[in-house]
């Protein structure tokens, strides 16, 4: 199993400390998932992130197709990093590293996922390019939305 990688870099015009305030608080991630995915979080949500927390959720990532997703927080370095795995869920497997430095003009935010389907070949031939798609609107959206909340980024 080779995992395929994805990664994002946003730059926003906020301090290291907000944007750590609001991406280590679980309760802002149906803010940033589009709605087409049909996130319903169904677990208790703490205002902060911990190592070991467990966030369980139904997520929609085929229409009409509904799914239990279960993460956990693994690693939690404030306010630079934190990472959530997939403990049951939708991917074969899921890693997914929230990096977060201080630039100039604001904080550079770096996604890395590493992800691996289900189904062997047969995943990765008819669900690759869906998924690739797939997760890349849901990160336009999220930029989108960042933008509007937060202020257009910043360009180093």
């Amino acid at each position: 199993m080779k995992p395929y990688v994805l990664k994002e870099v946003q730059r926003l015009p906020i301090s290291l400390p907000e944007a750590w305030r609001f991406f280590s608080d679980p309760r802002n991630l149906p803010r940033i998932t589009p709605p087409s995915l049909g996130l319903e979080v169904t677990s208790d949500l703490p205002g902060k992130m911990y190592p070991g927390m467990v966030i369980t959720y139904r997520v929609r990532p085929i229409p009409g197709v509904r799914v239990g997703w279960v993460t956990e927080i693994t690693h939690v370095l404030e306010p630079s990093l934190f990472v959530d795995e997939q403990r049951f869920g939708p991917y074969r497997f899921w890693h997914h590293q929230h990096h977060f430095r201080e630039i100039e003009g604001g904080v550079e935010m770096e996604d890395i996922v590493h992800y691996a389907l289900p189904l062997g070949t047969i995943g990765r031939v008819f669900g690759g390019p869906l998924v690739r798609r797939r997760l890349a609107e849901i990160f336009a959206f999220r930029r989108r939305f960042l933008v509007r909340e937060f202020g257009p980024e910043v360009h180093g």
